[in-house]
């Protein structure tokens, strides 16, 4: 789990940090929501995370692990159980990189050009 915060954490701009208020860890970009995930890793360790709806339904068709989001629309977000052995960490961290893209696409366009330019 560690090594998921640390990928977030590496991405520009993003944070990855406990929430006490929602008891979870956090990837947070310039305060929006790209991620959480389970604090503890035990057998229902989650990492939600944003994806695109058509992508969302074909993992959820393939993997046994990917559900609906947890406390999150549905539609957009997709849980994964970490303890699965049918999603390398590899695709975890690919499913972290699509998340924060979606939520930086959503970002001002003003905001993504200053950033840009740092």
């Amino acid at each position: 789990m560690k090594r998921f915060e640390e990928f977030g954490n590496q991405l520009p701009h993003g944070k990855v940090y406990y929430r006490e208020d929602w008891d979870c860890i956090y990837f947070d970009l310039l305060g929006k929501q790209f991620g959480m995930m389970s604090k503890n890793a035990d057998e229902d360790s989650l990492i939600t995370l944003k994806g695109e709806p058509e992508v969302n339904e074909v993992l959820r068709e393939t993997y046994e692990d990917v559900v609906p989001g947890y406390y999150a629309n549905k539609k957009h977000w997709n849980s994964i159980y970490l303890k699965s052995t049918e999603i390398s960490d590899e695709e975890i961290k690919r499913m972290i990189q699509t998340s924060y893209e979606l939520v930086w696409k959503k970002l001002p366009a003003k905001v993504r050009k200053e950033l840009s330019e740092q």
